[in-house]
């Protein structure tokens, strides 16, 4: 009976992550912040059941493949070239929030020990990965700044979640050492990306042993949570596992599957980061009712007003942190002669002020343990979690809905360098494929009406990419809609030809679907894949 109970929850979750995201794309907000919100409504309300939150769950179930799925979308190429922003936050900005944080928890939580007060620092010191990806991606935010806010997002956790251990076990033991601490960060980090590599590396292999493209999509489903779990038995950073798993992967993927896999697999993999993030997000919010009942009567508003002054320390070290990292580096290149330009100050704004907490901070307050070495309950532990969670509330919520304005004040707009990537990209790929006609020419298979026909459909698709070139840019991007618009008419039109011979029985369902999908492909080919007919 409480196995069918346990299984309605889900069902009602699910049904209110699918109701709460349409009102937000309905509402122009980002679906984290209004899950949040969601879930902390369903939380008061009377009647419904109490939902605790499993750090197990999270850190086995949800995190692997949240984690894997966005180290795979993350260039390496942009990586790469944002690796020196991107290692003074995941580190630099960690180390600094946590010190931070906790001095200012041990002046307002009178009695707090250091051991503690860096627990709680380390906890809240990391942005989330999925916070950033799911908010920064839909709002428009440039691509430099998305790539610098996930790259921080996917490494800092594995700064934090060292000194959260190293901080725990000083609070359990009373020991602690600063040799043992650095030491037990580098083994992490270094053994964690191994990890990650070689479990990449074991799936292309597997990938490549079969021609199955269903087994091809559970072997990716199955990576990330081998390599989770291969870190955590080791005791390096799972994190850094997943993430240098998934960014190893990826350049290998495309050459080792089909293209019908590919289709299948981002679908496949689409809509379980979808749920996993619905998921996490609103029941973030459910576990107010939670901790609310564990707090001790009369406790519960002292430390709120204790997570507001803990919320705001974080967000101005970050606002002091992050055009610091920007500029000093760039005064030494200066003095050394190098060039290295400065961002615009509106993106270093708006990445200080894009600092989102979420779910991985919730979980490590959550996974605190009950006591200590000695016996006695782990000290402040309820403040803690509750802490965190209004940091958490504080950043996704009130900061998340502050973006979309702040992004038109500062007058944000995405750049165009990736359409024109895309362009010699194209370019490149159909001058390829003529050389490969050439290349071909005398085969006995080959028929020459064939070739030909090739020629004139390469030769005038790269008549179309130079008259694209030269076009003005919103010229070129009028065009570009009024093609795009003509061109669903016409998919359209083919589409309910075909539905109408299906419907008066000339061709079978099964047909149906095979044509049908080539039309789809066509349409996403053409960036039109979300219109209606």
């Amino acid at each position: 009976m409480e196995s069918l109970q346990q299984l309605e929850t889900v069902i009602l979750l699910l049904a209110a992550v699918l109701a709460l995201t349409t009102v937000a794309q309905k509402i122009l907000i980002p679906y984290p912040i209004l899950l949040v919100i969601g879930g902390l409504i369903l939380g008061v309300l009377p009647g419904l059941p109490m939902v605790t939150l499993s750090p197990d769950l999270v850190f086995l179930v949800f995190l692997p493949p949240i984690l894997w799925a966005a180290a795979y979308f993350t260039s390496l190429r942009e990586f790469r070239q944002n690796l020196r922003p991107i290692s003074l936050l995941a580190v630099g900005l960690v180390l600094a929030t946590t010190g931070a944080v906790a001095a200012v928890a041990r002046v307002i939580l009178p009695g707090m020990g250091w051991a503690e007060a860096i627990a709680l620092g380390a906890i809240i010191s990391p942005p989330d990965a999925v916070s950033a990806t799911a908010i920064g991606k839909r709002l428009g935010i440039p691509r430099r700044v998305v790539t610098i806010l996930e790259g921080e997002s996917l490494v800092n956790d594995a700064t934090a979640l060292v000194l959260y251990r190293v901080a725990v076990g000083a609070a359990v033991s009373g020991i602690f050492t600063v040799g043992g601490a650095m030491l037990e960060f580098v083994f992490a980090a270094v053994v964690g990306v191994a990890i990650g590599i070689g479990v990449a590396m074991l799936t292309r292999w597997a990938l490549c042993a079969t021609d199955d493209g269903l087994i091809h999509i559970g072997i990716t489903l199955l990576a990330p949570y081998i390599a989770w779990v291969l870190g955590e038995s080791v005791h390096a950073s799972a994190v850094l596992a997943c993430v240098a798993g998934g960014l190893h992967l990826r350049r290998y993927f495309s050459g080792a599957v089909a293209p019908a896999t590919r289709i299948q697999a981002r679908a496949v993999w689409d809509l379980l980061i979808f749920i996993l993030n619905g998921v996490i997000f609103i029941l973030i919010g459910l576990q107010l009712g939670a901790l609310r009942a564990a707090v001790p009567s009369g406790k519960f508003w002292p430390i709120l007003l204790a997570g507001g002054v803990i919320s705001l320390t974080a967000i101005v070290v970050r606002l002091l942190w992050v055009p610091l990292a920007a500029a000093l580096p760039r005064w030494v290149s200066a003095a050394v002669r190098t060039r290295d330009p400065m961002p615009p100050w509106s993106h270093i704004f708006l990445a200080s002020w894009t600092g989102m907490r979420g779910i991985v901070t919730l979980a490590a307050a959550l996974a605190l343990p009950m006591t200590t070495a000695a016996g006695t309950p782990f000290p402040f532990r309820v403040e803690i979690i509750l802490i965190s969670f209004v940091v958490i509330l504080a950043t996704l919520v009130l900061q998340g809905l502050s973006l979309p304005p702040l992004i038109r004040i500062l007058h944000i707009k995405e750049g165009r360098g990736l359409e024109e990537e895309e362009l010699l990209a194209r370019e490149h790929a159909a001058t390829a494929a003529l050389t490969r006609l050439d290349q071909l020419t005398g085969e006995d298979w080959l028929q020459r009406e064939h070739v030909e026909q090739l020629r004139v459909q390469y030769g005038r698709q790269l008549e179309r990419l130079a008259g694209s070139a030269a076009v003005h840019e919103d010229d070129s991007r009028e065009a570009t809609e009024a093609f795009q618009r003509l061109r669903h008419e016409t998919l359209t039109a083919e589409r309910l030809a075909l539905i109408g011979l299906r419907n008066d029985g000339t061709i079978s369902d099964e047909v149906l679907h095979h044509l049908e999908h080539e039309l789809d492909v066509e349409a996403l080919r053409l960036g039109i894949g979300e219109r209606r007919v």
